[in-house]
């Protein structure tokens, strides 16, 4: 079987759209509906889901197109759009190619207005507490407006009236069309480059919300919140509030009244420095009665009229001061004195000179003492010596000898005090006064004890 006949999915595909495409009814079509799905990715391009009670179909906003939206699409809201009906050939799906956008019952930038107010707003962007208020005497105003416009005519001339010593600073801007909000951006930092202003009116007259949209700029709010002097906002008539108004220190209904707010009257300084004036010299002739007053009230005290009775009791006590004084100081120099003596004394007998003569004289007479007691134990020792020796002499078996006496020893050289020592034949030795005799026991002959034999 021929298989020539069959389509591929790309062919039909292709062919589908080919016919979306040649719809003239499928192009440039209206539709509302409700978004969900939203998908905003970096490219810049808008997908989402358009549907409603019954049906959704898939729909894409290319950046080209997304770029000119004065709004912030968001999930669930009602929008009417312009689309072309076509086919995206990759899933073989139809979808809207989206031209043209706008919420369903409320003006694009109607929309746009309430979506940056109130972002801002959570910022903190327009709370009260960071209002600056304005300087009461400015020198140097700055004006951004429009250079042809009867706002700076307006301004220049109700100042000079009112302030006439003012100065007024133009600062030329484009206020409506595709080149306001950078001219407005470009005018904003020439004058916060002017370190003399003391004061900004950014400005333009009346108009519709878009010719007055430059000012709901959130780069332009930014500005003027941030810039370095309190900034006045004069933006259309009294019923037009923009973005700016609410970023702005203070908000005028009109070019005109902002004028008026931003410089006094003339004649009301006047009065006011004459009204200072009065107030200033009733304030100096009040002092000045009050001051004669303390003066009279100090001329008329006794410490002027009669200046020695405040002297004479401090006199008299400084008289019994010094009398205390010069006592006090006799006692202590006193005390200081027996001190003194007591150290000098002590002094003396510490001093290391007297205790060596001290110690030398206790030493001597120590020496004297010693000498003596050496002396008497020699003597007396030396008495005993001779007792002793006497008496050893008189014992001594030498002296014994000396009358006919011997002593015997026997071969041990023992001394024999009885016969029993010895037997006969034994070798004794008999010691005489002058020599030894050794001899021999022949006999042995006992004697009884009246000294018989």
């Amino acid at each position: 079987m021929s298989t020539s006949r069959y389509l591929t999915v790309s062919a039909l595909t292709k062919y589908i759209k080919r016919k979306f495409d040649a719809d003239p009814h499928l192009s440039g079509v209206y539709i509302k509906g409700e978004i969900s799905n939203l998908k905003q990715p970096s490219s810049g391009h808008i997908y989402f889901t358009l549907k409603d009670q019954k049906t959704r179909i898939s729909a894409v906003m290319f950046s080209s197109a997304a770029g000119s939206l004065k709004f912030k699409p968001e999930n669930g809201m009602e929008i009417l759009l312009q689309a072309d009906v076509s086919v995206f050939e990759s899933s073989g799906q139809y979808q809207l190619y989206v031209k043209k956008m706008e919420p369903d019952g409320v003006g694009a930038l109607y929309l746009a207005y309430e979506q940056l107010k109130e972002k801002l707003q959570k910022e903190g962007l327009f709370d009260r507490n960071r209002k600056r208020t304005l300087p009461p005497y400015p020198e140097n105003i700055g004006v951004i407006t429009s250079p042809s416009g009867a706002v700076i005519k307006d301004i220049m001339t109700t100042a000079q009236r009112r302030y006439p010593i003012a100065s007024i600073r133009l600062y030329p801007s484009s206020v409506q069309g595709e080149k306001a909000v950078p001219s407005i951006l470009e005018a904003l930092d020439k004058a916060a480059g002017d370190s003399s202003l003391d004061l900004l009116i950014i400005g333009r007259g009346g108009g519709s919300i878009e010719e007055l949209w430059a000012f709901n700029d959130e780069r332009i709010a930014r500005k003027i919140a941030s810039f370095p002097v309190p900034v006045i906002s004069a933006v259309g008539h009294e019923t037009d509030v923009t973005i700016a108004d609410f970023a702005a220190d203070l908000r005028a209904p009109t070019p005109t009244a902002a004028a008026e707010i931003a410089v006094p009257h003339i004649e009301e300084v006047r009065e006011r420095i004459m009204s200072m004036e009065v107030r200033a010299h009733r304030a100096v002739s009040q002092q000045l009665q009050n001051k004669k007053q303390q003066l009279k009230k100090q001329t008329d005290s006794i410490v002027f009229r009669k200046p020695e009775k405040m002297i004479e009791p401090h006199a008299q006590n400084l008289d019994r001061l010094n009398e205390r004084l010069y006592r006090e100081s006799a006692m202590i120099i006193q005390k200081a004195e027996i001190k003194r003596e007591r150290i000098h004394e002590r002094l003396i007998r510490l001093n290391p000179v007297n205790q060596i003569e001290r110690k030398k004289n206790n030493l001597e007479r120590l020496m004297d003492r010693l000498e003596n007691t050496t002396a008497k134990k020699v003597n007396s020792g030396r008495q005993r010596f001779i007792q002793a020796t006497a008496s050893l002499e008189a014992l001594s078996p030498l002296k014994i000898m000396n009358r006919g006496y011997s002593l015997v020893f026997n071969e041990s050289n023992e001394l024999i005090k009885s016969s029993s020592q010895v037997e006969n034949g034994d070798k004794i030795k008999v010691s005489l006064q002058t020599a030894d005799l050794i001899c021999s026991v022949d006999k042995k002959v006992e004697r009884d004890q009246d000294g018989e034999n």
